[in-house]
């Protein structure tokens, strides 16, 4: 695309977000107004971090929590995806409606797909298929009353938007830079919000060594720094270096040494020449390493509506792994009494600031929290512009059971005032588990009574259910009326699965 022609773009995708605040007001609000939501779950990022997640290709799976949507008896869902949704998946959520007969619902849902598996993204594979696009666009009733959503936007969804003549329920992809790791730092400083001393906007191998060794110079007791991609996702653009028997004061040329033999990456079978590869790609930043006896890796999530409102939706705990502890396995609502407040409180600054800025659509805040006596000192350490792991969890509790968050709380209330709990994991994998079909699964949550019981309103909810034949690989959300009961429940889910593992496994 020439300047002009990317000129153009920008006009009409402005001008079709300026009709975001009146659809917004008109239709959003009202459950019973007529509307169609374009369903576009690509992942749209770096192709060679994505390659590093297990099962990726499933991930688009994630956003099929929308299609609770149909529970508003006049809204239409078209969903697209990369491969055809097995028909049992599609099902299994439709029979989560409460309220809705799942026939009316199925009748309100256009499903489409560009039969394509390859790394592209799922945006990409639409606009390369005319064809397709023009099966999309035949499928929305009225541009008036539509607006498309996805995962995170780029200048993709930015062409497929112009493209539908609808708007994009997301931030513009010109200001995807306050969502990078170098622009969360200053926005984190611009909203007042304590982050890890480190240094951003950092180009390449040497400027990773003098931030490492200005670090090493400002804390001469300093054991470990991380070491991050711009655009790394759910940790695997994360890497650990530790000092060792540096001096004490720092040495460059000790560290310039070393970074090759002591850099730890998260991700698996990262190597050393591929990392910097992408660091000058992509930029990124280098920060303290915060250590703690008693550590955690709260995040709290916000929207900023059409309207300019800032809102908040939740806070979680989230339970990280891999060698050091940065790859995004699962998370616990709420965050922690002691300090869901605190978050949320340093949530809205930020989204003051991103607000400030323009930025539209969902965000999330990760955090580390140390405890510091009986209080827990909380540094920002990364803002995810866009859904991300904790967003359909959180979106099917709402959905399944129409309660409310109560911010001055941080608890979530169904319509009778009890407090709802969940424990979500997009990793419950195994190599046993491999085989299971959705069919599979599905009889398995009957059997055992794994499914949501909405008399309760608890129960087990399954999500990436087509990455388990081929991956092991499996999404849950338990949810109980208490933390403890939420846990219960993903023990009581792994057993079970582990229990028909061995009761399949052949014999000798």
């Amino acid at each position: 695309m020439d300047e002009s022609d990317l000129r153009e773009e920008r006009r009409r995708f402005a001008a079709l977000q300026a009709r975001l605040p009146a659809l917004y007001e008109r239709v959003f609000e009202n459950p019973r107004e007529p509307r169609t939501v374009v369903v576009v779950p690509s992942l749209s990022m770096d192709a060679k971090v994505l390659a590093k997640i297990t099962g990726v290709q499933h991930y688009e799976e994630r956003l099929l929590c929308l299609l609770m949507l149909l529970r508003l008896p006049r809204t239409r869902v078209v969903l697209v995806t990369s491969q055809p949704v097995h028909p049992s998946i599609i099902d299994y959520y439709l029979h989560l409606l409460p309220g809705v007969p799942a026939s009316h619902a199925r009748a309100r849902l256009t499903l489409l797909s560009a039969h394509d598996a390859s790394s592209v993204p799922l945006t990409q594979k639409i606009l390369a298929r005319p064809r397709l696009l023009e099966r999309l666009k035949a499928a929305i009733p009225d541009p008036a009353t539509t607006h498309l959503t996805c995962f995170n936007a780029t200048g993709l969804e930015r062409t497929l938007a112009v493209k539908l003549g609808v708007p994009l329920y997301a931030c513009d992809p010109e200001l995807n830079a306050l969502g990078s790791k170098s622009g969360s730092r200053k926005v984190f400083r611009e909203a007042g919000v304590a982050l890890p001393d480190g240094f951003e906007d950092l180009r390449d191998e040497g400027d990773v060594v003098s931030a490492l060794y200005a670090l090493k110079r400002r804390h001469p007791t300093l054991e470990r720094a991380a070491i991050k991609l711009n655009e790394g996702a759910s940790g695997e653009g994360n890497a650990v270096f530790a000092f060792g028997d540096c001096p004490p004061k720092g040495s460059r040329a000790w560290i310039r040494r070393e970074l090759p033999r002591k850099l730890r990456f998260e991700a698996p079978g990262e190597r050393y020449e591929h990392f910097f590869a992408q660091f000058a790609a992509m930029g990124g930043v280098v920060e303290s390493w915060i250590e703690g006896a008693q550590k955690r890796s709260p995040s709290v999530q916000c929207r900023i509506n059409p309207v300019g409102q800032v809102h908040l939706v939740s806070t979680h705990d989230q339970v990280l792994g891999g060698p050091s502890g940065q790859i995004y396995l699962g998370a616990s609502f709420p965050a922690d009494a002691a300090y869901r407040c605190d978050i949320q409180a340093a949530g809205l600054r930020i989204g003051e600031v991103l607000r400030s800025r323009g930025a539209l659509g969902r965000f999330g805040v990760d955090f580390v929290s140390v405890q510091a006596g009986e209080r827990w000192r909380h540094l920002a350490i990364e803002i995810n512009l866009r859904k991300g792991g904790t967003t359909h969890p959180f979106m099917m509790l709402q959905f399944l059971t129409d309660g409310v968050y109560d911010a001055a709380t941080g608890l979530y209330l169904t319509p009778t005032g009890e407090p709802r709990y969940y424990y979500t994991s997009d990793n419950l994998q195994s190599p046993s588990y491999r085989g299971f079909s959705p069919d599979d699964l599905i009889d398995i949550s009957v059997y055992h009574g794994l499914h949501f019981h909405g008399a309760e309103q608890q129960g087990v909810v399954f999500h990436l259910i087509g990455a388990l034949s081929e991956f092991g690989k499996l999404g849950v959300v338990c949810l109980a009326d208490s933390p403890q009961g939420a846990q219960r429940r993903y023990a009581e889910t792994v057993a079970v699965l582990d229990r028909e593992t061995r009761a399949r496994a052949p014999t000798s």
